[in-house]
């Protein structure tokens, strides 16, 4: 599910199921200057299924600017608390760079997935990646709740 804003419609935002056509997978145009931009919401499950697909399908998205999403690893290079670097984290960073993308690391990093069942941990799960040459990039603050 995904809401723009009525400000935003004069840059003819449009849902890409023709270049992308997966149900845990959100892809967005919209147009700035006369040029398209994309924006990307992933889900993807314990299983790795969305990111598999994603690599198997080798989609090619030119002006990616964002891909955000729970992509379910963890990973001690976004997690301080975790002490581990997982191997389905390295398909992630090849999709990524296919995307000309990097990982943001917030400047107060904070946990995004609590817990519900007792005994397991905390851990962040969320990630945004932006595109490389951003000047945003590794300068966001996340607000907690």
């Amino acid at each position: 599910m995904a809401y723009i804003n009525s400000r935003l419609s004069h840059l003819g935002n449009s849902l890409h199921r023709d270049i992308i056509n997966h149900s845990d997978i959100l892809l967005i145009s919209f147009f700035s200057n006369n040029v398209c931009f994309f924006i990307m919401n992933v889900y993807s499950d314990a299983f790795h299924s969305t990111l598999k697909y994603l690599k198997d399908t080798e989609v090619n998205i030119d002006n990616l600017i964002i891909m955000t999403g729970d992509f379910n690893i963890r990973d001690s290079l976004w997690d301080p608390s975790f002490p581990h670097h997982s191997l389905i984290s390295n398909n992630l960073f090849i999709l990524v760079d296919s995307f000309n993308l990097e990982l943001l690391i917030p400047i107060n990093p904070i946990l995004t997935r609590y817990s519900d069942t007792s005994g397991m941990s905390d851990s962040v799960l969320n990630l945004m990646f932006l595109c490389s040459n951003s000047s945003e990039l590794n300068h966001h603050v996340i607000h907690p709740l």
